[in-house]
This record gives structure tokens, C-alpha cells and sequence, in this order.
């Protein structure tokens, strides 16, 4: 069995990192596991961690009108769920759930943010790193929007 911090260095936000940055970032972290249809956190709620997910699936979406759940991602493993933790107010933004048996390393967004007060450098690379994801997950979400409803006039 491979601890925290084998599992996040074996994750590409992290590559690049050395091992005792990474084991103080393991710190932060714990394995945790959700059943399919489980939530791992709902919109409006505090967003106090983001995963780093090893096995399964995460649909992120949003209720729309008449209460239509309307999924804006999909994120598999590899992937990492949950970006609202690094900017106030610190509430998630969407819903995210398991769309089946998921595996994922969950860490803890006040033990973070702590740890890059206390290094800014670090602070500065990770924030890079979670903004390089952030626009992936734009750039998808837009692939699955322009798939739902096509692009305008025809093109």
C-alpha cells in the first residue's frame, strides 16, 4: 500500500516538487473513498478541501430550471476536483458527486493555505499549478456546452 506522500508525488500537480516539500504537504492529506451518487460537497457549502482523485469518477454540476441537474464536467482519475478552496469566500461553486465507487487523496484547504503563508515560493507554485487545472476544466466545460447546445448559427 502506498502512503499519502507516494501518491501525491505520483500526481502531476506535484511533480516537480521535492519529497520533503511534498511530505509537508502530505500532512494535509488523508485517503478517502465515496460510493457512487455520494456527494463530495454541495454547492454554497465551505470549501474546505479539494481531491486529488485515484480511481472512479466525479460528475460537477449545477441545478437548473426546474431542478435539472446539469452536469458541466467530468473529471476521472488523475484528475483533481474542488478549486474554490483557494479564494474567498471559500464556497463551492458547483456540486460534485461520485459517479461511481471513487478513490481520492482529500487535503485540507485551511492546513494549505497555512503551509504557503508560511512558504510564499511554495504558495506561488502550487497556485500556478491549480490555475493550469482551472483552465483545463474551462476548456472542458466549454467542449461540453458547445456538444449540448452547438455553436451559434451554425458553425
Amino acid at each position: 500500500m502506498r502512503t499519502v506522500k507516494e501518491l501525491l508525488l505520483a500526481h502531476r500537480l506535484f511533480e516537480g516538487l521535492d519529497e520533503q516539500t511534498v511530505a509537508q504537504l502530505a500532512g494535509c492529506a488523508v485517503n478517502v473513498h465515496f460510493l457512487p451518487d455520494e456527494f463530495l460537497f454541495r454547492t454554497g457549502q465551505p470549501a474546505d478541501r479539494f481531491y486529488v482523485l485515484r480511481s472512479g469518477g466525479v460528475a460537477l454540476d449545477v441545478v437548473g430550471p426546474g431542478e435539472r441537474r446539469l452536469v458541466v464536467d467530468t473529471v476521472g482519475p488523475g484528475g483533481v476536483v474542488g478549486m474554490s478552496w483557494l479564494t474567498p469566500p471559500y464556497r463551492w461553486a458547483v456540486d460534485a458527486r461520485a459517479t461511481e465507487s471513487t478513490s481520492a487523496v482529500a487535503l485540507d484547504a485551511t492546513c494549505l493555505r497555512d503551509r504557503f503563508e508560511e512558504d510564499p515560493r511554495l504558495g506561488y507554485q502550487m497556485l500556478q499549478r491549480v490555475v493550469s487545472m482551472m483552465a483545463e476544466r474551462i476548456y472542458s466545460a466549454r467542449i461540453r456546452l458547445l456538444d449540448l447546445y452547438g455553436t451559434p448559427g451554425g458553425r
